[in-house]
């Protein structure tokens, strides 16, 4: 029997729940990894900490929280994800800039926080 990997992602921001319009990210890791390099191959491997982040791209009907999402450095994010991932962003705040596209009606926001968690 197949299983759903994929489709329905609901995305909410202090249990208010925004339009997401098709793309979503969010990290499985929490650190990254880069070979370490010497004349005779690899030697071993440094880490660098990342920050827990979650990003997409989301409709704006008249009714989006602008102030909300612009103003706040305390959100709770949680996105539920179609295959059961349900990943959920603390001490979240909006990051980069916020560019509203009129013509499709669509904006990408990307925030980071203290605390991401896979449950």
């Amino acid at each position: 029997m197949a299983k759903r990997i994929a489709g329905t992602c609901y995305f909410k921001v202090n249990g208010e729940q925004l339009e997401l319009s098709g793309n979503l990210e969010f990290p499985l890791n929490q650190v990254t990894r880069e070979s370490k390099m010497s004349t005779l191959g690899v030697v071993g491997f440094g880490e660098t900490v990342i920050a827990p982040y979650i990003s997409g791209d989301f409709l704006v009907p008249a009714n989006f929280p602008v102030e909300t999402l612009a103003n706040n450095t305390a959100l709770t994010i949680t996105a539920e994800c179609a295959n059961g991932m349900v990943y959920t962003l603390s001490e979240a705040y909006l990051v980069g800039d916020v560019a509203y596209k009129p013509v499709d009606g669509t904006v990408s926001l990307k925030f980071e926080g203290t605390n991401g968690e896979l449950g």
